[in-house]
């Protein structure tokens, strides 16, 4: 798997991963990839500066750090983006679709919510989604 930093026409930065350099070509050819803030599909490689891998005897990532990854993670979500709540297959649709301006969107689906999307071409995702205290 690799790593690419992506950039809209409209300049927004976003990160993607891909199996190679082939896959991402023969997705952006296909116009499968899109911006998650503004669904442009006019997708590019950023500049960005080569990964250095770490080495072997690096020790793995506690489930503290993982814990801590996916509290950032949810803090970044809930920052940038709006809450739809259980409307989210619904604002998805709209976004897609052209009904509504695009936006960054978070909120609740089912699992069948989310095959339809995908379905139709819709990118989701799902996220772990942790307390953000242990309390």
């Amino acid at each position: 798997m690799i790593l690419f930093t992506l950039r809209c026409a409209e300049g927004h930065e976003f990160e993607g991963w891909f199996r190679d350099g082939d896959a991402f070509d023969a997705q952006q050819q296909a116009g499968e990839i899109s911006c998650p803030r503004c669904a442009d599909s006019r997708v590019e490689k950023a500049v960005m500066a080569p990964a250095i891998a770490r080495p072997r005897s690096a020790p793995p990532i506690s489930p503290a750090q993982m814990r801590a990854a996916l509290v950032e993670l949810r803090r970044q979500v809930e920052a940038n983006c709006d809450y739809v709540g259980p409307r989210f297959a619904e604002e998805a649709r709209k976004i897609h679709y052209g009904e509504v301006d695009p936006r960054g969107i978070y909120g609740e689906a089912t699992v069948e919510e989310s095959r339809e999307l995908k379905d139709e071409g819709i990118e989701v995702g799902r996220i772990p989604w942790v307390p953000t205290t242990d309390a």
